[in-house]
């Protein structure tokens, strides 16, 4: 009896550790924090295709505001996040993201209930004022979330693991398990509630989500901060004010050290005074955060992974992913949404084994090769959508200018008939569910095609393609962790963001040059030529790392040896 009793405690005592580990709390917080910004990315969209319309100008308005807010302000989150105490950091980002999306939910909800009123006042203007603050204000979110995403998964992740690189890619694998899951799930349950109800209801439940999560979520980055007491510990740059406070209190002259010394020292404490009486100015203080930006671009050139960031950076320049481009050009194609529906699980289910892999390879190959397998293994998949261009059934024309559709909007030609006009790839929202029936018909009312083979290979492509996107994107994640300086982290990935987001602009510049659906076949041409230019850059990258070694089977005892060592000093910052 009291073996059986003693192994039910220690049984209850594992639960409870597990539940109550710093761990689980971040598995926990960061779940309930993803299931909210899915929501809202997902509704947000909805909203702003509702309020005007269903046009799409307020959401693409929406997502060229926030793309070039990362991309210029990256690497100022990024710096404020390194600058900052980790808990003070999270909280605040925590409660800036949430409020700024209830606020943000209230407005709409004012919008929706009293549109018609608001259009009325002042010619429209009170309304146009409501958009802007609504774009505004969603925008801050963005920033928050961003700032948010780095502290937790780029900072304290890497703390709690410790110097364990094992659980660090469990951690990281997770983590993005989480992702994928909230990233299916959280539209889903969102979506219903707004078919059912209203869009009103919607904007209602995502505030008071946002609400209650933010108090559950504040809790628990507090208890992960008691747990882990090396999260009280942050390494940060010197700055000016503390090498003139060191110089001010010479030790040397309390040792006994001649007048000389004392007098030479004197003659640097006025040097660092006139220079910092200098650094004082309005102008300098001006520009501040330039100064930041470009130190946080330079730095991130020095890193000793710069190749591999910048591979990653050129995966977002592809059209070749379940986004509103993709998703268009399925529609043009003659799917049904309970098709590209199914195919959504399949990317997803792909994704989540591709993470899984990931720690496995990671646990035979080491890091750096794990990066360099899954490059192959997601470039021999993305050449099954090279054979979908040229496929039966493929609409692939170059004869067709691809220009032909952003003239026939300029010159208004209404010349042409109806069914002459070019379908657009430009008329599916930022999620790729909403479709602008005036302009692309539904799949039914479409001429059936020829031939499914193209459209199989394509997006057989795309979901085979997930198994090395996400294990690459975890490899280079985990490099960056684990090779910037601890008083850099956050200014170099939120660098790295805004790499990514330049690319993914770039991506969308390209469809809006080329919408047709007959020039789609170039843009995968042009898509897998980006991806391949990106795994050449990761390929420079790991050769420079392990040199031939790289297309060697390794020992467990050497994978230790294969990562870069990780910086002792600051990169040369010029």
């Amino acid at each position: 009896m009291d073996s059986a009793e003693s192994k039910k405690r220690c049984c209850a005592e594992s639960f409870q550790d597990l539940f109550t580990s710093p761990k689980f709390l971040i598995y926990l917080g960061h779940a309930l924090s993803t299931w909210g910004d899915r929501m809202w990315n997902f509704a947000v969209a909805v909203f702003l295709v509702g309020l005007y319309g269903n046009s799409l100008l307020l959401t693409a308005v929406y997502g060229l505001v926030v793309a070039g807010s990362v991309l210029l302000l990256g690497a100022i989150i990024g710096d404020w996040v390194d600058k900052n105490p980790r808990l003070k950091v999270a909280q605040t980002s925590l409660v800036v993201q949430n409020c700024a999306v209830i606020v943000c939910g209230i407005l709409l909800m004012v919008v929706f209930q009293f549109k018609e009123q608001l259009d009325e006042l002042y010619n429209g203007w009170v309304l146009t004022c409501c958009y802007i603050l609504v774009i505004s204000i969603a925008n801050i979110a963005n920033l928050a979330s961003t700032a948010m995403s780095i502290t937790i998964q780029r900072d304290w992740v890497v703390v709690v693991a410790g110097q364990d690189s094992s659980k660090l890619a469990d951690m990281n694998a997770t983590v993005r398990i989480i992702d994928q899951l909230t990233n299916i799930l959280a539209p889903m349950l969102v979506g219903q509630i707004m078919a059912f109800g209203s869009n009103f209801i919607g904007c209602g439940f995502i505030a008071g989500w946002n609400l209650c999560s933010m108090c559950l979520e504040y809790g628990l980055l507090w208890k992960v901060y008691q747990k882990t007491p090396a999260l009280a510990v942050k390494t940060v740059k010197k700055d000016e004010d503390q090498e003139l406070k060191q110089l001010n209190s010479p030790k040397e002259l309390e040792n006994g050290q001649g007048p000389v010394e004392g007098s030479q020292l004197m003659n640097e404490t006025a040097v660092v005074k006139a220079e910092l009486a200098k650094k004082t100015g309005c102008c300098y203080q001006m520009m501040e955060p330039l100064r930041t930006i470009r130190n946080g671009w330079v730095a991130y050139y020095n890193q000793s992974i710069f190749f591999a960031g910048m591979a990653l950076a050129f995966l977002y320049m592809t059209v070749l992913g379940f986004d509103c481009i993709t998703t268009g050009y399925a529609y043009t194609q003659g799917l049904n949404g309970s098709v590209l529906s199914l195919l959504m699980g399949a990317s997803a289910v792909s994704g989540i084994c591709g993470t899984v892999a990931f720690t496995w390879v990671r646990k035979k190959c080491g890091l750096i090769r794990t990066g360099f397998i899954s490059g192959v293994v997601q470039l021999s998949c993305l050449l099954l959508c090279v054979a979908s261009v040229f496929a039966p059934g493929s609409p692939f024309d170059l004869s067709v200018s691809p220009f032909q559709d952003i003239y026939s909007h300029l010159i208004g030609d209404s010349s042409l008939p109806e069914a002459d006009h070019p379908a657009s790839l430009l008329n599916i929202d930022a999620q790729g569910l909403l479709v602008n029936i005036s302009t692309v018909p539904p799949a039914e009312e479409m001429p059936p095609l020829q031939s499914y083979l193209s459209v199989s290979l394509l997006f057989s492509g795309v979901i085979a393609a997930r198994l090395g996107l996400w294990a690459f994107d975890l490899t280079v994640t985990q490099l960056i962790q684990e090779n910037v300086i601890e008083s850099e982290r956050g200014v170099i990935n939120g660098v790295q963001n805004s790499m990514n987001y330049l690319l993914d602009l770039l991506h969308f510049i390209m469809v809006i040059l080329a919408p047709n659906p007959e020039a789609f076949g170039l843009l995968v041409i042009l898509s897998v030529s980006f991806v391949a230019m990106g795994h050449i850059m990761y390929f420079r990258f790991a050769f420079k790392s392990l040199g031939r070694r790289l297309f060697l089977c390794c020992s467990p005892e050497q994978k230790a040896q294969d990562l870069p060592a990780a910086p002792s000093s600051l990169p040369t910052i010029v």
